[in-house]
């Protein structure tokens, strides 16, 4: 191991190999970029970097970017450890985009429709105001081009630098989606590991199609949170995607190699 650790230091770039968070092989990691980042050994879904999100779903070079210029202010002035605004500075700098989901127009499979999707590299994909506004305003642009809505989610809920602000999301975007139903535009709601918080309390779980990656985390707390509550201990896989298949909670579990074909046949089926 000290030789491996010599050798990769002096000889391999730090960029080369990955190593599975499950099974803990190292994995070459041009092999996982062909791979959809999944584990060859294990299946593990690797977290999806945004950029590589979009490319998987979207037909290439069909993504149109719109509201790519919004970005947070600090309302509150909240300071914490860390101030606000340092924060989104070192976000926006970390993932050269201004806010934590990015929102456009796409095809899929031939098809147009409005694709949302969070990046939880930007403040674990926290929902302040001014993703609820991309989100409310890619719900808009869904029913005055009557095109399906399709959503990705990963995050881990509420922006609470933005206090009540950030609450006021999950009711905002919440009525968004309702006007997509009254307009009967399809909404296809995609959750990738994890989706917590106030965004699964919201408008990840209003979605007409609720999709969701293998192993994904989803719920509103965690689970250690939830097991000191209401001390118990907690059914095996509670919380996972599979768990929530089982029981009813989302339509799919969607292995990454299939999300555009299964995100295809059902916008086939809507249209």
């Amino acid at each position: 191991m000290g030789w491996f650790a010599k050798t990769r230091r002096n000889i391999i770039p730090s960029n080369v190999w990955e190593k599975c968070k499950r099974c803990e092989e190292a994995i070459y990691r041009k092999d996982l970029e062909k791979n959809f980042w999944v584990c060859q050994k294990c299946d593990y879904h690797f977290a999806l970097p945004n950029l590589d999100r979009i490319n998987l779903l979207a037909d290439e070079g069909t993504f149109e970017e719109f509201d790519a210029a919004l970005a947070s202010d600090d309302p509150l002035q909240f300071q914490g450890v860390v101030p606000y605004r340092e924060r989104l500075k070192k976000s926006q700098a970390k993932t050269l985009v201004k806010e934590a989901i990015t929102t456009g127009y796409a095809k899929i499979c031939g098809l147009p429709v409005v694709l949302a999707v969070f990046n939880f590299d930007f403040m674990g994909g926290s929902m302040g105001s001014v993703v609820g506004e991309k989100i409310v305003r890619a719900c808009e642009n869904a029913i005055q081009r009557r095109h399906p809505f399709v959503l990705v989610s990963t995050s881990g809920g509420a922006r609470m630098d933005e206090g009540i602000l950030s609450l006021m999301q999950m009711i905002k975007t919440g009525m968004a989606v309702a006007r997509l139903s009254m307009e009967r535009i399809p909404f296809i709601s995609f959750l990738a590991d994890p989706t917590t918080g106030g965004v699964t309390a919201s408008v990840a779980m209003l979605g007409d199609v609720i999709l969701a990656e293998p192993g994904a985390l989803i719920g509103f707390a965690g689970p250690r949170v939830i097991e000191q509550t209401i001390k118990q201990t907690l059914p095996k896989g509670f919380q996972r995607a599979e768990f929530l298949k089982e029981k009813g909670v989302i339509d799919m579990v969607v292995h990454r190699s299939q999300a555009k074909n299964t995100v295809g046949k059902i916008l086939r089926f809507f249209a």
